[in-house]
């Protein structure tokens, strides 16, 4: 089995479907090499199958979202061109949230104490 490793954004929201009873989420990633007038766009098409293409994962894969994924790498030839495919195995989130997806509940910050009066920081035995 050959394995591919990648980071990128997706280049639009992912799609879910069903293909011979099971379910499949599709998505493409962009992944960038190089810089300045030597950069390039590589797309690779993404699948997510079974229970994880029926998680609410799929809520978060929207348009611009930074991935890492890894999974077994093949081609698919259509209309005198050659596509990457990507059946994925693992796949993180990384990078920040996009404005459509949901953004997670994040808990205010403990407001702080004040040093009691009789404070001495020279008594302090760890330092």
């Amino acid at each position: 089995m050959n394995v591919l490793s990648l980071t990128g954004n997706l280049g639009q929201d992912c799609r879910v479907g069903e293909a011979g009873g099971t379910a499949v989420c599709n998505f493409s990633v962009a992944m960038k090499s190089g810089f300045g007038d030597r950069a390039t766009t590589v797309w690779i098409d993404c699948a997510v199958w079974g229970k994880q293409a029926e998680s609410k994962l799929t809520e978060y894969l929207v348009k611009g979202q930074g991935v890492a994924v890894s999974g077994e790498l093949s081609t698919q030839e259509k209309d005198g061109k050659t596509y990457l495919k990507l059946r994925v195995n693992s796949i993180d989130l990384i990078g920040g949230k996009s404005d459509s997806a949901p953004a997670p509940q994040r808990q205010a910050p403990a407001p702080q104490q004040a040093m009691p009066a009789d404070y001495d920081e020279d008594n302090i035995p760890f330092k």
